[in-house]
């Protein structure tokens, strides 16, 4: 009896961990409401846990992260073309996100997970154009 009590107490855990969990949707588009080649929202808020879904509404894209602008310990990744992607971060610290045709664009996204302990670190990687424009005004709104 008291095994099952255990057990039962640890399958409500888990479920209510995982509640928590928050899904994000950032729609990868030609055109939105900041101009053309974005994604949108460009400027993510999440916890560790939480998921990122890429949402591959318009064709053409894919979401990629960038060198230098991953928290430690993160694996680089690089979606498919033309499909949506989940991004589960688990890791505190800033994401800096690009579309790998389109970052010449300004095609980029920042993702905060808790405190963006690598802020320094992101802000260092040198970026162009209209992707360096983009990133400032992603990194105005880090907390």
């Amino acid at each position: 009896m008291f095994s099952k009590i255990m057990m039962a107490t640890a399958a409500l855990a888990m479920m209510a961990g995982s509640a928590l969990a928050e899904t994000y949707e950032v729609k990868m588009l030609n055109k939105g409401a900041a101009g053309s080649m974005i994604f949108e929202p460009d400027f993510v808020a999440a916890q560790p846990g939480d998921t990122i879904r890429f949402v591959a509404t318009d064709k053409g894209h894919n979401v990629e992260s960038i060198k230098g602008m991953l928290p430690d310990g993160v694996k680089k990744f690089k979606s498919k073309m033309n499909k949506d992607f989940d991004l589960v971060v688990e890791t505190e610290g800033l994401y800096g996100l690009k579309c790998t045709p389109h970052i010449g664009m300004g095609m980029v996204a920042l993702i905060q997970v808790g405190k963006a302990s690598n802020l320094e670190a992101v802000r260092a990687v040198k970026q162009r154009g209209k992707a360096k424009k983009r990133f400032d005004a992603a990194f105005a709104k880090v907390k």
